[in-house]
């Protein structure tokens, strides 16, 4: 067996010295820059994750908005289709009632046109019956006088 003496204690002290003094000096000196990339890693890590969250909420929010958007385009485009079948149906309506006081007026004016020329040519026809009579008795009254009379007043009323 072994037996220890004085070297091997001695070297066995060094040694337990030496894993003491890299244990309080160099450990810390090397522990320090991996701990502080660790926590580097560990806030970018946290920061990427907090990214993501964020931009899968704006994201949400870009769509939320876009919908909205859609929706209010669509409604606005509901609304002038309406107020232009509106407006059509009032043009039409407008023009239908224009179109029926041209009418009934066109009409009026017709019927006040026949009435003066019914007054005219119950006037003409007056006037050629006197003329006709005033000669029929500024004659003597025989039958062939009286149709012959007759016939030139027929030609008078046909050729005005």
């Amino acid at each position: 067996m072994l037996q220890p003496n004085a070297t091997f204690i001695a070297q066995i002290i060094v040694f337990l010295l030496l894993l003491w003094f890299i244990y309080a000096f160099v450990v810390p000196m090397i522990a320090k820059p991996v701990n502080e990339r660790y926590k580097r890693i560990a806030d970018g890590l946290a920061a990427a994750d907090a990214g993501r969250k964020e931009l899968e909420a704006a994201s949400a929010r870009a769509n939320d908005i876009l919908r909205e958007a859609r929706e209010r385009a669509r409604a606005i485009e509901d609304q002038a289709q309406r107020r232009s079948l509106e407006e059509i149906e009032t043009a039409k309506l407008a023009a239908q009632a224009e179109g029926a006081r041209i009418v009934a007026a066109s009409q009026a004016e017709a019927a006040n046109e026949a009435a003066r020329a019914r007054e005219q040519l119950r006037r003409e026809f007056g006037a050629l019956v006197v003329r006709g009579a005033s000669q029929l008795l500024e004659r003597e009254i025989d039958a062939r006088s009286h149709a012959q009379l007759i016939e030139r007043l027929t030609q008078e009323i046909a050729g005005d």
